[in-house]
């Protein structure tokens, strides 16, 4: 049941995000809940073996490329899915950011199991 509650809050900001930068576009609610399972999925499964590839040079940037990652795996995730688009490499930067800080602030709203 959780896992559906984040799921929806993710799709909700995700939602959010298009509001809020401009390079950023969803078609319609029902492909903000698809682009949220894809950037789940590719954000479990892909993203771990990037930072691992990347590690030497996320230790040179103290951290700061992780965000380069980020905002290429929702970048790419916005060029694969009809209906969800990201106009560029700096507005995928930023929607990837605020991205993740709704995500985290709306997943500590919730309750602890």
């Amino acid at each position: 049941m959780r896992i559906l509650l984040v799921w929806i809050l993710n799709a909700i900001a995700l939602y959010l995000v298009t509001l809020i930068v401009p390079g950023v576009a969803v078609q319609d609610p029902l492909h903000a809940f698809i682009a949220a399972i894809v950037l789940g999925l590719v954000n479990t499964l892909v993203k771990p073996v990037l930072i691992v590839l990347t590690l030497p040079i996320t230790l040179v940037t103290l951290g700061l490329f992780l965000l380069v990652i980020n905002a290429l795996l929702f970048w790419a995730v916005g060029s694969l899915l009809p209906g969800f688009h990201v106009d560029g490499f700096w507005w995928a930067v930023l929607g990837a950011l605020i991205y993740s800080l709704l995500t985290w602030a709306m997943s500590a709203l919730l309750p602890r199991k």
